[in-house]
């Protein structure tokens, strides 16, 4: 596998509203806007870091289109390939969580000018021209069938170029509306693809039908039981032998602000452990899985052959994006190594 050069990442990105200080939307008249994304913020966190990325998506024509992709280029992204028509651009409002109460989002993605991209529409061999790693995730394959073939085009591509191919489970299952949607099917078969892979416990479960292992730690002295997470992951990989990384990311959400996070990491057939980190005052949890696979990507650059690095960075880079309001990770290389050295 290619493991150094530019990093391409795919899919939606998204105009973000939120309300300030725990309102919920029924209270005051102001929404904050941002935008973000998963793929996109995969790519911003990435270039944060110092790597050469691309993002590509498709875009309205419009003031709003514009001011999203001069965002993507003030983090340095490059943005040449992304395609500017289109009716609208999708959204997703943010509800933040507060003591017992738990975050909520609704989606606004329908007939976006992502979700009616069509085959033929990208030259795939132009964009992943010269570069060694294509990222991207199950919701670029959830909003509509045309979407879900676009994204089966650009990994055919990618594959053939022989690119390290990246991919996250993403499963959100309130996305998976269009007339013959099979998430799990399709998911699988995207899954086919990955030499590297991304998920929390709860996509595991979706996608394995195994039921989720629990993670109740409560400090970080915690002691997990690695066995029943080792014959989890031998599941997995009869059924996906090509990929070569998984990366399981687990976090025990002890209120709205407290969390607990670690990770797993199966690599060529060995499982490596690391530390949990306790997280008690957090200020956004989006985008936390996100950072988890632009550390790893970042990592596997800088250390294609030190694993245990490459889930410790990762871990540091998730725990750090919980400190960012916003959807992107925004810490730099000093400060998540910083981090692993506490």
């Amino acid at each position: 596998m290619k493991t150094k050069g530019r990093i391409v990442t795919y899919g939606e990105l998204l105009l973000r509203f939120s309300k300030q200080g725990h309102k919920r939307f029924t209270q005051g008249e102001e929404l904050v806007g941002n935008f973000g994304g998963s793929e996109a913020n995969v790519a911003i966190s990435l270039a944060t870091l110092g790597d050469e990325v691309e993002f590509v998506t498709r875009l309205p024509d419009t003031q709003i289109g514009l001011a999203a992709r001069m965002m993507l280029r003030q983090y340095g992204l490059d943005t040449s390939h992304i395609m500017m028509n289109g009716a609208r651009m999708g959204a997703y409002y943010f509800e933040t969580a507060a003591a017992l109460r738990n975050n909520s989002v609704t989606y606004d993605r329908e007939r976006s000018a992502f979700s009616e991209l069509r085959p033929g529409m990208i030259d795939w061999h132009e964009v992943l021209r010269g570069a060694s790693v294509f990222h991207t995730s199950g919701i670029a394959a959830a909003l509509s069938q045309d979407a879900a073939d676009v994204t089966f085009e650009a990994l055919d591509v990618a594959d053939e170029m022989g690119l390290t191919i990246s991919f996250d489970i993403n499963h959100r299952k309130n996305l998976w509306r269009y007339a013959g949607a099979a998430p799990r099917e399709t998911l699988a078969r995207l899954l086919s693809y990955a030499d590297v892979m991304f998920g929390d416990v709860i996509e595991f479960e979706f996608l394995m039908q195994h039921p989720k292992i629990p993670f109740e730690a409560l400090t970080p002295d915690y002691e997990m039981a690695l066995r029943p997470y080792r014959e989890w992951f031998d599941d997995i990989h009869r059924q996906f032998p090509r990929c070569r990384r998984w990366l399981m990311g687990m976090r025990n959400q002890v209120n709205a602000s407290h969390h607990l996070l670690t990770a797993l990491l199966l690599s060529d057939n060995q499982l490596y452990s690391t530390r949990i980190y306790d997280i008690p005052d957090m200020v956004d949890p989006m985008g936390v899985g996100d950072a988890f696979a632009a550390g790893m990507l970042h990592a596997m650059l800088d250390r294609p052959d030190d694993e245990q690095y490459i889930l410790d960075y990762a871990l540091a880079a998730s725990t750090l994006k919980y400190t960012f309001p916003g959807d992107a990770n925004l810490a730099t290389d000093d400060e998540i190594k910083r981090l692993m050295a506490l």
